[in-house]
């Protein structure tokens, strides 16, 4: 936008350079000696007129010259607003195409979390109902099922239900199968009372 104001404002002081060398080239035309003065044109970029008051050939060299210059830089300037123009565009284009890529990558966060949270709550309804499925067995039979798993899983539904439950479960299994889970949920509190803050 700057670009473009300052282009019209070099585009005015031309027209009005162009417009005041026309008004002398005229003024020089139409001027009449007077008290015997040989010329009567006015001195045009140094180079004066000739008697009749018409610009010297040097005189309309120099004006088309600054014409020229005039029309190129004008030319210029076009080319630079335009390419500015053109960067400002490319960069509108970017940046709205780095909101809608971020905006995606919320939404996708938010869906993952969503899915993990809701993953992680079927999860824990699931070993809520086998748990509460264990713990209606009869002793005996959830003894079985208990020597018969690994004891880190097996330690996990024990830990989890009912103290006077766990403890008929665990008076049924085999000495070294309770050992075993009894060791894992002993190391998994001793972990949990290193890592409790102080």
């Amino acid at each position: 936008m700057k670009g473009l104001l300052g282009r019209i404002a070099l585009t005015g002081i031309a027209s009005a350079l162009l417009l005041s060398g026309t008004m002398r080239l005229v003024s020089a035309n139409l001027a009449i000696p007077d008290h015997g003065t040989a010329r009567a044109a006015e001195v045009v970029h140094g180079e004066p007129a000739d008697a009749a008051g018409t610009p010297t050939p040097a005189a309309l060299d120099e004006i088309e010259v600054l014409l020229r210059d005039i029309a190129r830089r004008d030319e210029e300037l076009t080319a630079r607003a335009a390419a500015l123009e053109l960067r400002e565009r490319d960069m509108g284009i970017a940046r709205a195409e780095l909101e809608r890529t971020l905006d995606e990558l919320t939404a996708a966060e938010a869906a993952l979390e969503a899915r993990m949270f809701a993953s992680a709550e079927a999860s824990e309804n699931d070993l809520g109902r086998l748990t509460a499925i264990y713990e209606s067995m009869k002793p005996k039979d959830a003894a079985a099922l208990f020597e018969a798993m690994e004891p880190g899983f097996a330690a996990g539904f024990l830990g989890r239900m009912d103290a006077d439950v766990a403890a008929e479960v665990f008076s049924n299994m085999p000495p070294l199968a309770a050992y075993a889970v009894s060791a894992t949920i002993a190391g998994r509190n001793a972990d949990a009372a290193r890592e409790a803050p102080r």
